[in-house]
């Protein structure tokens, strides 16, 4: 508010406040339940004898609470590290640099009241976990002492060292860190998101669409079962090629599988981009009768006639339309909006990070991490755990004046899960090459590793990752291979 409204109004209410509207300051419209009320009980107030006292302290109060809420003067808070998200590698580097320089010094922006342990979905999709065991309160996962500004971030000015909420709240900061992980863009399919509507269609990609996977699942008949991946970074690049597998055990197990045409549609070139595990794929895929089409895009999707229409990414003039009995659908996928114009981003959008040390390119007090970097690695947990050890030391050695000496690998990891008890844990470097935790051919189907997808890894996430105490395999890695890479 202007200083001359100010004046005005209060030059307005002191000697007359009875003629000046009341409703003018307050939170809620005498339309709604709440305001009706408000304005019934207000009534009943000024008609007693101590209206005016009541009416004097109603005026000022109201007064103060319009200029100190998201509608009156923004309130500025100072914390010396600010992270943004409470993701994955938000919550992580929370709980982290809480330990680093204390919890009343660090303050984690969020607007979700849940947190989702994503990976799990890949199982929740075919049936295999509950929607509920993915799922955790916001407040439960953020550290103990933390601020939590239950805001979404509107702006970010690294310039001036600050952060501005939808709440009208800014947040000035002597250190940044960016967590603000990845978009889905369903709207970028055309007759999405509003096909998700129909049955025989889903996405194991968010929380709304998941189990319409199950279902389709469940319900199908006979034909075909098509499972896309985008032309755009994803997270968890295995998670289209994982629920496929699965359905195809579950047609199996069903009996229903003769009738069923499994068919892979990627953007991409390969069906996996390392080599080794690409090669194990392709085999699993000749053996299990699963047609795979490289470089088909998903662009359009027509549910009351239940058909898919693809672009061959060679020919783009060329399009395919599928009938589909069963529709998975990975969306297109991009950099958090807010960092467009921010100073941050990189030429396509994402955050802008040194892929060494994972502190920003041209501002030395902001960092990175997860999904929402340039980092020319795979979208997933394991990164961010990677990620949050040598993020960790970084800023130490920021905080100290001193330069950064550890750097990050490009270590990421990918459960690919093939069946119901079996998975092929894929872990790889930024050079698209094989950083194996366990002295065995991880390119092989493992029950063990069913296992630990399923069961022990997110014990690891909500009781290691959250806590800031994970950050990856790189240690036992060497002790499992005696001390060699």
């Amino acid at each position: 508010m202007h200083s001359t409204r100010r004046s005005y109004v209060l030059c307005k209410l002191l000697p007359h406040h009875s003629q000046y509207p009341i409703k003018a300051f307050t939170r809620h419209d005498s339309c709604s339940p709440i305001g009706a009320l408000r304005k019934r009980a207000m009534a009943a107030a000024l008609a007693s004898p101590l209206a005016p006292i009541r009416k004097s302290s109603r005026v000022f109060f109201s007064l103060n609470s319009y200029f100190h809420s998201s509608s009156g003067l923004a309130s500025k808070e100072h914390f010396k590290i600010v992270v943004l998200g409470g993701g994955s590698a938000g919550i992580t580097m929370g709980a982290r640099m809480k330990r680093k320089v204390g919890a009343q010094n660090v303050a984690i922006v969020e607007p979700s009241e849940m947190h989702y342990y994503q990976p799990i979905w890949t199982l929740v999709g075919a049936g295999a976990k509950s929607i509920n065991s993915s799922g955790r309160t916001t407040a439960s996962v953020m550290p103990s002492g933390v601020k939590w500004v239950k805001s979404r971030v509107t702006k970010i000015d690294p310039k001036n060292n600050t952060v501005s909420t939808d709440s009208g709240k800014e947040l000035s900061y002597d250190y940044l860190i960016v967590a603000l992980g990845l978009q889905l863009h369903y709207e970028k399919i055309k007759g999405l998101p509003e096909a998700f509507e129909h049955p025989k269609i889903g996405s194991n990609y968010s929380l709304q669409t998941v189990e319409k996977t199950w279902t389709a699942l469940q319900n199908f008949k006979e034909g075909n079962a098509i499972f896309s991946f985008p032309n755009t970074p994803v997270k968890c690049a295995g998670a289209p090629q994982k629920i496929m597998y699965l359905s195809d055990a579950y047609l199996r197990k069903t009996g229903k599988r003769s009738k069923a045409n499994i068919i892979y549609n990627t953007s991409l070139p390969v069906l996996f981009g390392v080599k080794k595990y690409a090669d194990a794929l392709w085999e699993i895929v000749k053996k299990r009768d699963i047609n795979v089409n490289l470089r088909h895009n998903l662009i359009e999707v027509r549910p009351d006639k239940r058909e898919a229409v693809f672009a061959n990414l060679d020919n783009p003039a060329e399009t395919k339309v599928y009938e589909y009995e069963m529709l998975h659908v990975t969306p297109p996928m991009g950099p958090p909006s807010v960092l467009k114009g921010s100073m941050l981003e990189d030429e396509v959008g994402w955050l802008d990070v040194n892929k060494d040390t994972l502190q920003h390119k041209t501002y030395d007090n902001v960092f990175g991490i997860g999904d929402c970097t340039n980092l020319p690695t795979s979208k997933t947990a394991a990164a961010v755990a990677a990620q949050s050890a040598v993020l960790d030391r970084t800023i130490t050695k920021v905080l100290k004046k001193e330069k950064p000496d550890k750097k990050y690998d490009g270590y990421t990891s990918c459960p690919l899960v093939t069946s119901y008890n079996t998975v092929m844990l894929a872990e790889f470097d930024y050079n698209q090459q094989p950083l194996e935790t366990f002295p065995i051919d991880q390119s092989k189907e493992s029950r063990i590793m069913y296992h630990m997808k399923a069961d022990l890894m997110p014990h690891l996430y909500w009781y290691g990752l959250l806590k800031g105490f994970w950050g990856g395999p790189g240690p036992y890695r060497k002790i499992m291979h005696l001390g060699m890479k």
